[in-house]
């Protein structure tokens, strides 16, 4: 089968490798979609290091089913599914409670163990979310960026008719304005990157709003954008901090106990709660997260694919079909 693998940082080759073997508990998935995000990018550049290389890449995957386990009984072949790549688990404290997202021992597809950016993928059963035949190919890839959005939107307690700021209109922000629209929020967005601000600005989301907001979801991972996001949160409010980097936050205490400010991290999602509740969504047709792909390319170019990650308004993606 053909893949695609890391074989030096912003080196990509299409290699031929065997066809997985199927566990007991496993299912075989025809890959058909894989999105593209930040993350990747940075497996892509040799920021983030891997266990080995050559090393396959990517974790936002969806296709067919085309083989079950022999001790599944709740999947099935030809049904088209989401893959949930982080494998909780299931035994250690946080998934006991519930936190699955700060699983102690979490497999984490294309970062810890390979990825899914060849033609067939072998997946524990329980990480594959089937999805109706009416959810078009386009939504579904945005299945994993959307659930992301959607945790970190149901930790923050958001209700409709709060004013929310979303900093940043990468994918992640894009994603997190359309969900905070569809629960009724009122959304505006800060972003220089004007391609991206008319983007976000096309789904309803505000770019020149005034005044304070009731809470503020961080995106960018950038410093200096979070503290100007908290120089327009109200006093007692919320900021959701999803973007990452490693750099450190301009913030003092004065700043936080003076404006009584909550600042809550917000790390993926937990299992299986916001999968399950988002492939849902997802069914009833009540959003359409496929409109924030902007750039299709074929598995044979998949290194313009992750070329363009950083300069694409919206998301890249890569499809097998």
């Amino acid at each position: 089968m053909k893949a695609v693998v890391l074989a030096e940082p912003e080196v990509l080759r299409l290699v031929n490798l065997p066809e997985p073997e199927v566990g007991p508990r496993d299912v075989l998935v025809r890959m058909r979609g894989l999105g593209l995000c930040g993350s990747d990018l940075g497996v892509y550049r040799g920021a983030r290091e891997v266990p080995e290389r050559p090393w396959l890449m990517g974790h936002e995957g969806v296709g067919e089913i085309v083989a079950v386990g022999a001790d599944v009984a709740d999947r099935a072949v030809g049904q088209q599914v989401a893959i949930e790549p982080n494998y909780c688990c299931g035994r250690c404290a946080a998934c006991a409670s519930g936190f699955t997202s700060a699983c102690t021992a979490r497999v984490i597809v294309g970062m810890n163990h390979p990825g899914l950016l060849a033609e067939y993928v072998a997946v524990p059963a329980e990480f594959t979310w089937p999805a109706a035949e009416t959810v078009a190919l386009e939504d579904l890839v945005c299945t994993e960026a959307l659930t992301v959005a959607r945790s970190a939107i149901r930790r923050s307690d958001v209700g409709p008719g709060q004013r929310v700021l979303v900093v940043g209109a990468g994918s992640q922000g894009l994603l997190l304005c359309l969900a905070l629209r569809a629960l009724g929020a009122t959304v505006a967005v800060q972003e220089p990157h004007e391609g991206r601000a008319d983007l976000a600005h096309s789904f309803g989301a505000e770019t020149d709003a005034e005044g304070e907001f009731d809470l503020v979801f961080e995106t960018s991972g950038v410093p200096q954008a979070l503290r100007a996001g908290l120089a327009r949160l109200r006093r007692g409010g919320t900021a959701l901090l999803v973007g990452i980097d490693s750099r450190p936050l301009e913030l003092t205490s004065a700043d936080l106990v003076y404006h009584q400010h909550t600042l809550k991290g917000s790390l993926i999602y937990d299992h299986p709660v916001d999968f399950e509740t988002t492939v849902d969504l997802l069914n009833r047709d009540d959003v359409r997260p496929g409109k924030v792909l902007q750039a299709r390319f074929p598995l044979e170019e998949s290194a313009e694919a992750f070329a363009s990650v950083r300069s694409v308004a919206g998301k890249s993606w890569i499809s097998f079909d």
